[in-house]
């Protein structure tokens, strides 16, 4: 016990006498005083003066050397000491008086600078974040901690790991370099720089930048990421893509919580899928229910081959059809669908148009049970109708709606029956008797609401709003539609264009129908009725059918395009057939009435049908007109 207490004394009066000795030197306060040792052993060679310093066991239990420089505490098995620096190892532990820590196998202390130099497993922390590496440098002037030769930070959830980083430890950023690496449960993000601040979980992105969530990839090569809450601000035109297409703006706001991202300038949203395109000024996409809407100039570009269909309106939106939604029509039928539209809130609803449009069809259906004979339904106007000779006289009128010279006339053929119901395209019924193979494809509609216009190199239109199922591939077009193919107009209350391969396929126009052309200024030859169908073939039309109600007014001309004779007729049915796109001739069906007048006689009064308009300069010129600037 007194050798002990010999022992301590002794070790006390070296201590004082060292710091006595470097205090005539320097300011005591920035003298490395050791605090606590062990056994203690004085080396000096020539001008080099060391202490050997080694931890002690008190009580059987061991106690490790200390060291303080101001309020710098640093621990160690053992050390060499040095006039101003310490080489220390073993469980080293250095704590400025501050909330941070580092640790490490080795530590080289320098006094004057400050600068403490890590080796073997070191670590710094301050009770939010933990830095590691091989080796590391923390500067306790300038509160920065770093590493050159790779290392990672764990900040809760996140681990990010580089090959180089600076820690700022009073504003709490981290300054990753080379390689960088941000793993989270909910996503990787990869870089070669990036900025993170581990008090408020920011990434600030400055170099281009992958982050993969497993689902989708965002690319970005500057903005700001929460890696907490998922929200960010990406710029300089990020893209964000998956499997089933991708998107991109000029900005883009995220918030992977909700799913929504918003895209601010020259948005470009593409589903591969199904072949759409949507662009616009500004826009949302839902990525959980994959719903996406534009405005702002938007415009929807639907390809496929050749021939390409722009859209455009005032806004414009697009989600996915629910398969509890869907009803499902046999095919070359006019297919009525339960589809979702668009309500105020952007939100699906029910879209009654089309279902109440399939009512009003069967409806007609029923009624037309009358004595008109035809061997060719609608739907497979493959051939020439035959047409009964009960009406022959009537029906040898052969007209053309432009540049036809009446001495033509068209064939009569005689005809078998056939029953009146295949007059009108039919929704055929639904298929219950099995259960039909579960349909794993997923379907996308289009709306687009008011001032809408359509343009295609083989047609174009003009409604308020418009309405497009990938379930049916149909267009169908609300409130004053008017669509145009070639020189020709056509309107009706609502305008149903079917589409196969994105390609025009067939055209209904839907109650108070007409189709004119303008012959020249202020004549026109026209043709109405109830319902007119038409079919397209090599994106041209090649035979249309009025029903219903059937009247014409066409202008005959001679050889010189001279006018005259003008015939204006009613009947049940009129057919027009076509070649290469041109009406060739037109035939009048069952109850035909009317008569042909000189053209110096007719009644200027009676130049327009009921319900006439000319509105061709509302008519689309080109696609970029839609997509402007």
């Amino acid at each position: 016990m007194l050798q002990r207490f010999q022992y301590r004394f002794i070790l006390i009066l070296l201590m004082g006498l060292t710091g006595s000795f470097y205090a005539n030197a320097q300011d005591s306060s920035e003298v490395i005083k050791i605090i606590r040792s062990g056994r203690l052993n004085f080396i000096k060679k020539d001008s080099l003066e060391l202490t050997r310093v080694y931890s002690d066991t008190i009580n059987g239990a061991h106690v490790q050397a200390l060291f303080q420089h101001g309020t710098t505490l640093l621990y160690a098995d053992s050390a060499i000491k040095r006039t101003d620096a310490v080489d220390a190892y073993g469980n080293v532990h250095i704590n400025n008086n501050d909330s941070v820590h580092t640790y490490s196998d080795f530590l080289h202390y320098n006094g004057p600078t400050r600068v403490a130099t890590l080796r073997g497993n070191a670590r710094l922390t301050d009770k939010q974040v933990v830095i590691s590496g091989p080796e590391m440098v923390y500067d306790m002037n300038a509160k920065i901690g770093s590493y050159s030769n790779g290392g990672k930070l764990v900040n809760e959830k996140s681990t990010l790991t580089s090959h180089e980083a600076f820690y700022y430890t009073e504003t709490k950023d981290v300054y990753f370099k080379k390689n960088v690496v941000l793993i989270n449960p909910d996503y990787t993000l990869s870089t070669d720089t990036l900025l993170y601040n581990t008090d408020t979980k920011i990434a600030t992105i400055v170099a281009p930048t992958t982050i993969n969530d497993g689902k989708r990839i965002t690319y970005v090569s500057s903005g700001i990421y929460n890696t907490e809450t998922g929200m960010g601000n990406f710029t300089s035109r990020p893209i964000i893509t998956d499997s089933t297409g991708d998107f991109t703006a000029d900005n883009i706001d995220i918030d992977k919580l909700s799913g929504v991202a918003t895209a601010t300038g020259n948005m470009i949203w593409r589903d591969t899928v199904h072949k759409i395109i949507l662009l616009g000024n500004y826009g949302q996409i839902n990525q959980t229910n994959k719903f996406v809407f534009a405005t702002q100039r938007p415009v929807s570009i639907t390809y496929s081959g050749k021939d390409t269909l722009f859209m455009t309106g005032d806004t414009l939106a697009s989600g996915i059809i629910k398969k509890d939604t869907a009803k499902v029509y046999a095919k070359d039928s006019i297919i009525a669908i339960q589809a979702p539209a668009i309500s105020d809130s952007l939100e699906t609803a029910p879209d009654s148009a089309a279902s109440e449009f399939r009512k009003r069809a069967d409806l007609a259906i029923a009624g037309r049970r009358d004595s008109a004979t035809i061997t060719v339904q609608p739907s497979r106007p493959d051939s020439i109708p035959k047409i009964a000779d009960a009406n022959r006289d009537s029906l040898r009128a052969r007209i053309a709606l432009s540049g036809l010279k009446p001495d033509s006339i068209a064939p009569t053929v005689p005809v078998t029956g056939l029953q009146p119901d295949s007059l009108a395209a039919r929704p055929l019924a639904m298929v219950t008797d099995s259960v039909p193979p579960k349909d794993t494809t997923e379907h996308r509609y289009i709306n687009a609401y008011h001032n809408v216009r359509i343009y295609s190199d083989s047609l174009q239109a003009v409604c308020d709003s418009a309405y497009y199922s990938s379930v049916d591939s149909v267009f169908r077009m609300y409130q004053k539609p008017v669509l145009w193919v070639k020189e020709m107009q056509m309107f009706g209350d609502t305008v149903f264009l079917f589409t196969k391969n994105k390609k025009g396929d067939k055209i209904l126009l839907d109650q108070n129908a007409m189709l004119a052309t303008e012959v020249i200024k202020g004549y026109y030859n026209q043709i109405k009725g109830n319902t007119i169908t038409g079919y397209f073939k090599d994106d041209k039309l090649y035979y249309m059918r009025v029903y219903g109600n059937a009247e014409s007014l066409v202008y005959q001309q001679d050889a010189d395009s001279a006018f005259t004779n003008v015939q204006r007729s009613t009947c049940a049915i009129i057919d027009m057939h076509f070649v290469d796109g041109q009406l060739e001739y037109i035939v009048n069906i069952k109850d035909h009435e009317g008569g042909i007048y000189p053209f110096t006689q007719f009644p200027a009064d009676q130049r327009l049908l009921t319900n006439f308009k000319w509105e061709f300069d509302r008519k689309p010129k080109s696609r970029y007109e839609l997509i402007g600037n």
